[in-house]
């Protein structure tokens, strides 16, 4: 399973345990990737994605799924999310 969000990219970092004796090993930093389902709105259905818990922040904060992947650019996202981006599209065209 790779770690890393669909929506942002976000993924594992690396970098150093040091020690009290300044020994350093490597360690890795893992990003906090859930499995959710996020309500569109506009398409009333849900979408499964796996997202970085500060992306669902970031999502709340832009008022829900549909006005985040309408703000981001087609290239940016999956070809997943880019199918729902373009269905998302349509609808707000047809309403």
């Amino acid at each position: 399973m790779a770690r890393r969000c669909s929506l942002t990219g976000k993924g594992v970092l690396t970098g150093n345990n040091v020690s009290h004796a300044n020994n350093r090993t490597r360690r890795r930093y893992l990003p906090n990737i859930q499995q959710r389902r996020l309500y569109s709105e506009s398409l009333g259905e849900t979408v499964r994605v796996k997202i970085a818990v500060n992306t669902l922040r970031t999502i709340e904060k832009k008022g829900g799924i549909d006005a985040f992947l309408l703000d981001a650019s087609a290239a940016d996202l999956p070809p997943v999310l880019a199918r729902v981006r373009r269905r998302l599209e349509a609808a707000r065209k047809a309403s």
